[in-house]
């Protein structure tokens, strides 16, 4: 018999900032944007929200959509809007928006046309495969 101890059950934390940093790694990815260097600001946001619901449990349902903003923040910063719009098809590339800001069940929301277009993490599947390169 194998004596070695038995693997602690994962915190319900930890459940929630793997489950954030999945979804938008997955949007990433739909976008074809995950870069290493854009990984690496999915994990620097994920490190910061630790904190943030170490300070304040009850906002540990609002992670994901936390984490997809600053990524999205991060993103505008260095390389330009993301994700892009797939419902406008006319007029200026314009940027999705996380909404609820801070609540939970987050999604992707194109205001000038007024519609949700996914949950956060599903973006490929309502963008046909593609959550829009970075555009400046």
């Amino acid at each position: 018999m194998d004596a070695s101890p038995s693997p602690q059950p994962v915190s319900p934390l930890e459940q929630a900032l793997h489950a954030a940093r999945a979804l938008v790694l997955s949007d990433l990815a739909s976008g074809e944007v995950a870069e290493a260097d854009v990984v690496s600001m999915v994990e620097e946001s994920v490190a910061q929200r630790r904190w943030w619901v170490e300070q304040w449990p009850d906002g540990m349902e609002y992670v994901a959509g936390l984490v997809a903003q600053d990524v999205q923040d991060a993103l505008l910063e260095r390389y330009g809007r993301w994700p892009l719009c797939p419902v406008c098809g006319t007029g200026d590339p314009h940027a999705l928006e996380v909404e609820p800001e801070l609540g939970p069940d987050p999604h992707w929301v194109c205001h000038q046309a007024g519609v949700k277009v996914a949950p956060v993490g599903a973006l490929g599947a309502a963008a046909g495969g593609s959550g829009g390169a970075p555009s400046s």
